[in-house]
């Protein structure tokens, strides 16, 4: 996975009402509820995990779960990992296939299906182009030839699984897989679920900026997230109550560099290998928080007029895209649901 965070798209901050540091907990007493909240270092990121449990001894077994899950699919699927299955199966590219759990298999899955989604907007093979543009390091500007040249090892329909015996297989030498545009999302949800087994009546999970809630705080109807204005430090331009969803941003912003007046970003364009141009940022509120990561790269990629036109197609999926010029859209079913900060 990417470095840091697995995700590039840190940029959704927690504005939650009721901030608890490390294990501290607080109780409502109208309901008796225990929020607990704790921060550990995983992913190559800060995870944050807030339980709401009816003691603190299961808010601590809920927390622990969910940071035991990340650091599970961690070792699974980080390509900065050697030991990974996703660094074996880059290692074996143009070779042989190689067996990966289900878990690796499920999310490969999942991000093939982001990427038919947004006609290949999203985009697990960009690895090679967004190292050639390093835009964090080297802040380098490839030519038209060096692109070109790497334009068989983005192709994400080269991919070949065999769902039977559970091998991933990538055909050419160079080729590999990144799933730092989706690989948060599905950690969450996966630690979600981890902290339901272990009694928690609601919570978060937060890894940077890919969040999934579940349940409610005491005496509130969801868990309210700040959406980062994309232009001005600090600022916010709203607030949503999540409720049983996820939350995911994408935005040009987190990382770039300017040369000449333009602004060169990590969100690429896997048809040019350019930064895509369209949009400052894209906000994707989903009930998956796989869907909800995958879906914010892909749709910023598409642009305003197209990524939104799929937002509306898709049950389930809202969203909010700020387009290159600042003009703020949001879909039909968070209308009523963004209030000011």
């Amino acid at each position: 996975m990417k470095t840091p965070p697995i995700c590039a798209i840190p940029i959704t901050m927690l504005c939650f009402t009721m901030i608890l540091v490390d294990a501290s907990v607080a109780v409502s007493p109208a309901s008796q509820s225990i929020v607990s909240k704790r921060t550990q270092m995983h992913m190559g990121t800060l995870v944050t995990v807030t339980a709401v449990a009816s003691d603190k001894s299961m808010g601590d077994r809920a927390m622990q779960a969910a940071f035991d899950e990340i650091k599970r699919l961690e070792q699974l699927l980080s390509t900065w990992r050697p030991d990974s299955e996703l660094s074996h199966v880059n290692a074996a590219a143009g070779r042989q296939p190689v067996q990966v759990s289900p878990e690796t298999l499920q999310l490969v899955i999942q991000a093939l299906e982001m990427a038919r989604l947004t006609s290949g907007g999203f985009n697990i093979m960009l690895g090679p182009a967004i190292e050639a543009w390093s835009v964090t390091e080297r802040q380098h500007i490839p030519d038209q030839e060096e692109l070109h040249r790497l334009k068989p090892l983005v192709d994400w329909s080269a991919i070949r699984i065999d769902k039977e015996v559970k091998t991933i297989y990538l055909p050419h030498e160079g080729m590999r897989i990144d799933v730092g545009g989706i690989g948060k999302g599905y950690a969450a949800d996966r630690a979600v679920e981890e902290m339901k087994r272990a009694g928690a009546k609601g919570g978060v999970v937060a890894l940077s900026g890919d969040i999934k809630a579940f349940g409610v705080l005491p005496e509130r109807t969801g868990f309210p997230v700040g959406i980062r204005h994309p232009r001005e430090e600090g600022a916010l331009i709203g607030i949503i109550d999540l409720q049983d969803e996820a939350i995911s941003t994408a935005g040009d912003y987190e990382r770039f560099f300017e040369r000449e007046g333009i602004r060169y970003h990590h969100i690429l364009d896997p048809h040019t290998l350019q930064p895509a141009r369209g949009c400052q940022s894209v906000t994707v509120v989903a009930k998956e928080g796989t869907v909800a990561d995958g879906l914010d790269t892909g749709i910023f990629v598409l642009g305003p007029e197209q990524g939104m036109a799929l937002v509306e197609r898709l049950p389930g999926v809202e969203a909010i895209i700020i387009d290159q010029e600042g003009k703020i859209t949001v879909s039909s079913g968070l209308r009523g649901r963004l209030h000011a900060p």
